[in-house]
């Protein structure tokens, strides 16, 4: 079975800066991976402060996560960006640092961009939650 990922920007709709309105998978199996936080595998903190570093390691840690699964950005359906901020500067930067990794297909679908007061770790400042369709 070839897997069928469809997304769609309908025309009345605002342009979006690379991602999708709609994101349409026809038929399979989904991995919903929980929120991927800038934790190493010790379970410590990565970048204290830095936006950037902490992003890296996020990308590093969700592409981890979906390999465990077959997967690779090219199949995320859905993603949320957390940011522990209210500066739209801040939303942007992770947005671009995002968009300019190797995980960057994964926000070609379905997205939303949210600015947070707290995440869940001490000094925690952005996390992603992504949705894979799996390849068949």
């Amino acid at each position: 079975m070839t897997q069928r990922i469809t997304r769609i920007n309908p025309a009345r709709l605002h342009p979006t800066p690379g991602y999708h309105h709609v994101t349409v998978v026809e038929a399979g199996r989904t991995a919903h991976l929980a929120g991927q936080c800038p934790l190493d595998a010790d379970g410590n903190l990565v970048g204290p402060g830095s936006l950037e570093a902490q992003v890296d390691r996020i990308v590093e840690n969700a592409l981890i996560a979906l390999a465990a699964v077959d997967a690779g950005p090219q199949d995320v359906i859905r993603s949320v960006v957390y940011v522990r901020s209210d500066d739209r500067d801040d939303l942007g930067a992770v947005w671009q640092r995002l968009t300019s990794s190797a995980l960057a297909p994964a926000f070609t679908s379905a997205s939303t961009l949210l600015g947070v007061t707290r995440l869940g770790f001490a000094g925690q400042l952005a996390e992603v939650d992504l949705t894979a369709a799996l390849p068949g």
